[in-house]
């Protein structure tokens, strides 16, 4: 089994966060899909993974304010609408790149 990548860099735009990763290519991922995906408690149940989020309750518009770096394996994002507390990890964020655009 081979170590998953790490981005070498992290960007964040108004609608979108784009990671390039150590394997030589990147994923944009759209920040709405990314808020929704939020794996933390509130909005995600711990015990089943359910996703306890209603997706009426976050704007279409909704867009990173800032990134934060969680040791060496994920980050942070403040959304702009308020929320802040899931570490998006690098190893789910390879595994569903699918849900962005490689480049």
């Amino acid at each position: 089994m081979s170590p998953i990548p790490i981005p070498v860099e992290i960007n964040r735009h108004d609608h979108q966060i784009v990671l390039k990763w150590s394997a030589n290519h990147e994923t944009a991922f759209p920040a709405r899909d990314l808020r929704l995906a939020c794996p933390c408690a509130q909005c995600r149940d711990e015990m089943t993974g359910r996703n306890l989020l209603n997706p009426t309750s976050v704007p279409e518009d909704v867009r990173p304010l800032s990134i934060e770096l969680v040791g060496a394996y994920g980050f942070c994002v403040r959304w702009s609408d308020g929320h802040g507390t899931g570490i998006y990890t690098y190893e789910s964020l390879y595994e569903e790149e699918g849900g962005g655009e490689q480049g």
